[in-house]
């Protein structure tokens, strides 16, 4: 039952937040919707949730359209260019930023409409072939470039860890990741803040929670089982944000 997981996932939050010495205040706690019908979104913000993710931007301008608008929407899978004028106007954070053509587009898009727009850059971290994300050598040069752009705020970064059986084995790169943070937040570069540290999915959020994530994309562990309606939607490396 719903409830019942997310009571679970919670209490689970809390437990790793105290075992880090940490404030639950700061975990977000990202319900990762990808597949699942509205009714089950329905049934999470009846329970609180307001915070939820999506991979697809049509799936997620659909869903949109059917909830309450004080929803912040979180768009964490790959994003293609021509997609992007879509939800710019729609998600409250886009975390899978990993090209500066991407930025730079999200920036075009902002311009036309007058806003800032907050993102995170997407670092694969553990340098997996199957995975989007630049390379942890290259992020800062990448986030440097972004930081340039005038309608787009760096607000932290995001990773997607390797799929494993142990969630043990994911934290010397949710270290790493988390040390990149710091040495970008060091270099004070104008634009950027690394306030967030998207990172931890079901099988390791506790891991992710102990090693500084402040957010943490949680799919499977609230709704259950992904819902897959076609062949393919779970071949990107994205897809496993949950």
């Amino acid at each position: 039952m719903l409830k019942d997981d997310l009571k679970n996932v919670e209490q689970r939050v809390e437990e790793a937040c105290r075992r880090a010495g940490r404030s639950r205040d700061e975990v977000t706690l990202i319900a990762v919707s990808k597949t699942k019908p509205i009714e089950l979104l329905r049934e999470a913000y009846a329970e609180g949730v307001r915070d939820f993710g999506e991979n697809k931007v049509q799936e997620l301008v659909t869903k949109m359209e059917q909830m309450p608008g004080e929803i912040r929407w979180h768009m964490i899978g790959h994003l293609q260019r021509n997609k992007v004028r879509q939800i710019i106007d729609q998600v409250s954070l886009i975390h899978s930023v990993d090209t500066y053509r991407l930025a730079e587009e999200i920036n075009i898009q902002a311009k036309k409409r007058g806003r800032i727009i907050p993102i995170l850059v997407e670092v694969n971290i553990a340098g997996e072939e199957s995975k989007f994300g630049t390379s942890a050598e290259d992020a800062m040069l990448l986030v440097e470039e972004i930081a340039k752009l005038e309608n787009v705020r760096i607000k932290g970064l995001m990773t997607v860890a390797p799929f494993v059986a142990d969630a043990e084995e994911n934290r010397p790169y949710f270290r790493k990741i988390r040390q990149l943070s710091v040495d970008i937040a060091n270099k004070n570069i104008d634009n950027v803040s690394m306030q967030i540290l998207s990172m931890g999915m079901t099988g390791d959020y506790e891991v992710a929670i102990e090693e500084g994530a402040t957010m943490v994309r949680v799919g499977t562990g609230i709704f259950g089982e992904r819902i897959y309606h076609r062949t393919g939607d779970a071949a990107s490396g994205t897809d496993k944000t949950v």
